[in-house]
C-alpha cells in the first residue's frame, strides 16, 4: 500500500521554536552528565520527553545535534578593541565565554575526546564552534600589528592560539583551574615578550 503523504518524513512538522530549544537544553544536560562519547539520541529524547523520531526530523545524527546545542549557548561578544594587545587579550580571555568561564571550559572538556575520535563531529566543531573564536583571536593580533605593536617577524599562526593552548594544557594536564591571574601572567611573561615590538610599551 502506498503511504499517505502525511506519513512521509518531509510532511512531518519541523522541530522549531521553544520545542527546539528544549531539546537543545536537554542535549547540553546529557552532554554535561556523560560526555559526548556516551551521549545517545535515545538519552536526549528521554531527557527532552520527546521521541527519537522527533529528533531525527531535525538532526541527522548526534554530531549535528550537539554542535547546534553548543551554538545555541555560545556567547558572541564583540571582539574587544581596548587600544592595546594586552588589554584586548585580557578582555577576550577573562570575560564571558573566555577561559575563566567555568561552563564553557567544562563543555569543552565534555567533547575533548570526541574531537580526536569522531571525524564528522570534529570537522563540524572546528568549523562552527571554534571557527569564529579562531577568527576573533587572530583579529586581535592583526589589529596589534596594524598599530605597530608587533615585531616584524611575529608569526600570528603561532601566537594567536598560544594563550588558549597554554592555559588549557595547564588545566587539563596539570589540573590547574584557569584564573584571571594565571591568564594575565601568561600574557605578560610569554605572549607579549614573544610578540611585541621592543620599542612599544606593553601597556602594563
Amino acid at each position: 500500500m502506498t503511504p499517505n503523504a502525511t506519513d512521509t518524513p518531509a510532511a512531518r512538522p519541523r522541530v522549531e521554536g521553544e520545542r527546539e530549544l528544549e531539546i537543545l537544553d536537554a542535549t547540553l544536560e546529557v552532554l554535561a552528565d556523560v560526555g559526548y562519547d556516551r551521549l545517545t539520541m535515545d538519552a536526549v529524547a528521554a531527557r527532552a520527553k520527546a521521541s527519537k523520531a522527533t529528533l531525527y526530523r531535525r538532526w541527522k545524527d548526534k554530531a549535528s545535534l550537539v554542535v547546534d546545542a553548543l551554538l545555541a549557548v555560545k556567547h558572541t561578544a564583540e571582539v574587544p578593541d581596548t587600544g592595546s594587545l594586552r588589554g584586548d587579550l585580557i578582555a577576550s580571555f577573562c570575560g564571558l565565554g573566555g577561559l575563566t568561564d567555568e561552563q564553557g571550559v567544562a563543555t569543552f572538556a565534555s567533547v575533548l575526546t570526541a574531537i580526536s575520535r569522531d571525524e564528522e563531529f570534529a570537522t563540524a566543531f572546528r568549523r562552527d564552534v571554534l571557527g569564529p573564536k579562531i577568527v576573533a583571536g587572530r583579529l586581535i593580533f592583526e589589529r596589534a600589528r596594524e598599530r605597530g605593536e608587533l615585531h616584524d617577524d611575529a608569526d600570528l599562526d603561532l601566537l594567536a592560539p598560544a594563550l588558549a593552548g597554554i592555559i588549557l594544557h595547564r588545566h587539563f594536564v596539570l589540573g590547574e583551574h584557569p584564573t584571571e591571574d594565571a591568564i594575565v601572567r601568561v600574557i605578560d611573561q610569554i605572549i607579549l615578550p614573544a610578540a611585541m615590538n621592543p620599542t612599544i610599551s606593553t601597556g602594563r
